[in-house]
Protein backbone atom coordinates (compact mmCIF):
# COMPACT_ATOMS: atom_id res chain seq x y z
CA UNK A 1 0.00 0.00 0.00
CA UNK A 2 1.25 3.45 -0.86
CA UNK A 3 1.16 6.28 1.59
CA UNK A 4 -2.01 7.64 0.01
CA UNK A 5 -3.52 4.32 -1.12
CA UNK A 6 -6.83 2.99 0.13
CA UNK A 7 -7.00 1.24 3.46
CA UNK A 8 -8.86 -1.94 4.31
CA UNK A 9 -12.59 -1.33 4.77
CA UNK A 10 -13.53 -0.26 8.28
CA UNK A 11 -16.64 0.66 10.26
CA UNK A 12 -16.28 4.32 11.23
CA UNK A 13 -18.34 6.59 13.49
CA UNK A 14 -18.32 10.26 12.38
CA UNK A 15 -19.28 12.88 14.97
CA UNK A 16 -19.66 16.47 13.77
CA UNK A 17 -22.30 19.13 14.34
CA UNK A 18 -21.79 20.55 10.83
CA UNK A 19 -23.90 18.55 8.33
CA UNK A 20 -21.74 19.69 5.40
CA UNK A 21 -18.55 18.54 7.12
CA UNK A 22 -20.15 15.16 7.92
CA UNK A 23 -21.32 14.82 4.34
CA UNK A 24 -17.89 15.58 2.87
CA UNK A 25 -16.17 13.22 5.30
CA UNK A 26 -18.72 10.47 4.60
CA UNK A 27 -18.20 10.89 0.85
CA UNK A 28 -14.40 10.74 1.21
CA UNK A 29 -14.60 7.62 3.40
CA UNK A 30 -17.07 5.81 1.18
CA UNK A 31 -14.65 6.20 -1.75
CA UNK A 32 -12.67 3.48 0.07
CA UNK A 33 -15.90 1.59 0.82
CA UNK A 34 -15.83 2.14 4.56
CA UNK A 35 -19.11 1.71 6.41
CA UNK A 36 -19.95 5.08 7.93
CA UNK A 37 -22.35 5.94 10.76
CA UNK A 38 -22.95 9.67 11.29
CA UNK A 39 -24.16 11.55 14.35
CA UNK A 40 -24.31 15.29 14.98
CA UNK A 41 -23.02 15.61 18.54
CA UNK A 42 -21.25 13.91 21.42
CA UNK A 43 -24.46 13.02 23.22
CA UNK A 44 -25.74 11.12 20.17
CA UNK A 45 -22.34 9.50 19.78
CA UNK A 46 -22.51 8.22 23.37
CA UNK A 47 -25.91 6.69 22.63
CA UNK A 48 -24.68 5.18 19.35
CA UNK A 49 -21.26 3.94 20.48
CA UNK A 50 -20.87 0.38 21.72
CA UNK A 51 -17.37 -1.03 22.36
CA UNK A 52 -16.33 -3.30 19.53
CA UNK A 53 -18.84 -1.90 17.01
CA UNK A 54 -16.45 0.56 15.37
CA UNK A 55 -12.90 0.29 14.11
CA UNK A 56 -12.48 4.04 14.36
CA UNK A 57 -14.21 7.15 15.69
CA UNK A 58 -13.64 10.45 13.88
CA UNK A 59 -14.87 13.48 15.80
CA UNK A 60 -14.90 17.23 15.46
CA UNK A 61 -13.62 19.17 18.46
CA UNK A 62 -15.80 22.25 18.69
CA UNK A 63 -19.39 21.00 19.11
CA UNK A 64 -22.23 22.09 21.37
CA UNK A 65 -23.20 19.95 24.38
CA UNK A 66 -19.96 17.95 24.43
CA UNK A 67 -16.56 18.85 22.97
CA UNK A 68 -14.66 16.25 20.97
CA UNK A 69 -12.04 15.70 23.67
CA UNK A 70 -14.81 15.01 26.24
CA UNK A 71 -16.35 12.50 23.84
CA UNK A 72 -12.98 10.85 23.28
CA UNK A 73 -12.43 10.54 27.07
CA UNK A 74 -15.87 8.96 27.48
CA UNK A 75 -15.24 6.50 24.66
CA UNK A 76 -11.75 5.65 25.96
CA UNK A 77 -13.25 4.93 29.42
CA UNK A 78 -15.61 2.43 27.81
CA UNK A 79 -12.98 0.99 25.49
CA UNK A 80 -9.37 2.10 26.12
CA UNK A 81 -8.12 0.58 22.87
CA UNK A 82 -10.68 2.40 20.70
CA UNK A 83 -8.90 4.59 18.16
CA UNK A 84 -10.12 8.18 17.89
CA UNK A 85 -9.12 10.81 15.33
CA UNK A 86 -10.08 14.43 15.89
CA UNK A 87 -10.63 16.80 12.98
CA UNK A 88 -10.70 20.45 13.95
CA UNK A 89 -10.42 23.96 12.66
CA UNK A 90 -9.40 25.24 16.10
CA UNK A 91 -6.26 23.27 17.07
CA UNK A 92 -5.16 25.95 19.57
CA UNK A 93 -8.12 24.98 21.80
CA UNK A 94 -7.11 21.33 22.19
CA UNK A 95 -5.24 21.68 25.44
CA UNK A 96 -2.10 19.66 24.79
CA UNK A 97 -0.94 16.36 26.22
CA UNK A 98 -4.10 15.52 28.14
CA UNK A 99 -6.12 15.30 24.91
CA UNK A 100 -7.14 11.62 24.72
CA UNK A 101 -7.31 11.34 20.92
CA UNK A 102 -4.86 9.27 18.90
CA UNK A 103 -4.48 11.80 16.08
CA UNK A 104 -5.45 15.34 15.16
CA UNK A 105 -6.17 16.50 11.63
CA UNK A 106 -6.55 20.22 10.98
CA UNK A 107 -9.33 21.30 8.63
CA UNK A 108 -9.47 21.34 5.70
CA UNK A 109 -8.36 17.75 5.17
CA UNK A 110 -7.67 15.83 1.99
CA UNK A 111 -8.49 12.26 1.11
CA UNK A 112 -4.76 11.50 1.15
CA UNK A 113 -4.43 12.84 4.72
CA UNK A 114 -7.46 10.90 5.89
CA UNK A 115 -6.10 7.68 4.36
CA UNK A 116 -2.66 8.26 5.87
CA UNK A 117 -4.02 8.92 9.35
CA UNK A 118 -6.49 6.05 9.34
CA UNK A 119 -3.68 3.69 8.33
CA UNK A 120 -1.25 5.08 10.91
CA UNK A 121 -3.71 5.14 13.80
CA UNK A 122 -5.03 1.65 13.10
CA UNK A 123 -1.49 0.32 12.65
CA UNK A 124 -0.74 1.52 16.21
CA UNK A 125 -3.64 -0.54 17.51
CA UNK A 126 -2.34 -3.64 15.72
CA UNK A 127 1.21 -3.13 17.00
CA UNK A 128 0.87 -2.58 20.74
CA UNK A 129 4.55 -3.21 21.40
CA UNK A 130 5.66 -0.72 18.79
CA UNK A 131 4.04 2.62 18.25
CA UNK A 132 1.26 2.37 20.80
CA UNK A 133 0.71 5.67 22.47
CA UNK A 134 2.09 7.48 19.44
CA UNK A 135 -0.11 10.39 18.48
CA UNK A 136 -0.13 12.09 15.13
CA UNK A 137 -0.75 15.63 13.99
CA UNK A 138 -1.43 16.63 10.38
CA UNK A 139 0.59 19.85 10.21
CA UNK A 140 3.65 18.49 12.01
CA UNK A 141 3.77 15.32 9.95
CA UNK A 142 3.47 11.81 11.23
CA UNK A 143 5.28 11.54 14.49
CA UNK A 144 4.91 11.87 18.20
CA UNK A 145 2.70 14.73 19.21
Amino acid sequence: MTETGPVVRKRILIVDDDPQARNVLRLLLTIDQHTVVEVENGRQACLTYTPGDFDLVITDYDMPEMKGDELARTIKCLSPSQRVIMITGVPWKLGGEDNPVDAVLIKPVTLAEIRQFISAVLACSRNPGGASGARFHSRIGLGLM
